[in-house]
C-alpha cells in the first residue's frame, strides 16, 4: 500500500467558531493549534496547508491557571534602552485581548513559512460578535472535549 501525499486539489478547509468564554488558555491554543495544521483528518500531510479556518470569539474571556495573570510578557522596540513588558493580565484588560490567544497558538507552531501561511487561517474577536457569517462556520465545543485526546472532535 503507498502512502498518501495530499495534493493542494484534495484540501477540504471548513470554518470553524470556537468560544473562548472560561476555557483554559494554554487547552484552547492546543486545540486551535491542531485544527489550524489540519492534524485532526485523516489526510494529514505535514508539508501541506490542510487546516481549517478558525475563527475565536469572546478571547477577553479566556481563563489563566496559576499566577500567569502576572506574568510579564518582553519585547523591544529596537532603540536603545526600549525593552519594555506589560503582563498577561494588563494585556487581557487593555485594547487588544485577543494577542493573548494569537500569542498562544503562534508559539504552538513549528516555525517556517507553512506556520505563518497557517496563521492566517486564524482570526480572533474579542467580543461574540464576527463578520464572518457568510462562510456558515461549525461550533466546536472545546468546554466538552476531553483534553486528552483532542483528535475526537
Amino acid at each position: 500500500m503507498k502512502t498518501f501525499s495530499a495534493t493542494p486539489a484534495d484540501i477540504d478547509k471548513q470554518w470553524i467558531l470556537i468560544d473562548a468564554e472560561g476555557v483554559v488558555l494554554g487547552r484552547l491554543a492546543s486545540i486551535i493549534a491542531t485544527r489550524l495544521r489540519g492534524k485532526h483528518k485523516p489526510s494529514f500531510t505535514p508539508s501541506m496547508d490542510m487546516g481549517d479556518n478558525v475563527i475565536v470569539i469572546n478571547a477577553d474571556k479566556v481563563q489563566l491557571t496559576g499566577n500567569k495573570r502576572d506574568k510579564p510578557n518582553y519585547w523591544h522596540t529596537g532603540y536603545p534602552g526600549g525593552i519594555k513588558s506589560r503582563t498577561t493580565g494588563q494585556i487581557l484588560e487593555g485594547d487588544h485581548p485577543e494577542r493573548v490567544v494569537t500569542q498562544a497558538v503562534k508559539r504552538m507552531l513549528p516555525g517556517g513559512k507553512l506556520s505563518r501561511q497557517q496563521m492566517t487561517n486564524l482570526r480572533v474577536y474579542a467580543g461574540a460578535e464576527h463578520p464572518h457569517q457568510a462562510q456558515e462556520p461549525v461550533v466546536l465545543d472545546v468546554k466538552s472535549m476531553n483534553p486528552k485526546n483532542t483528535r475526537s472532535a
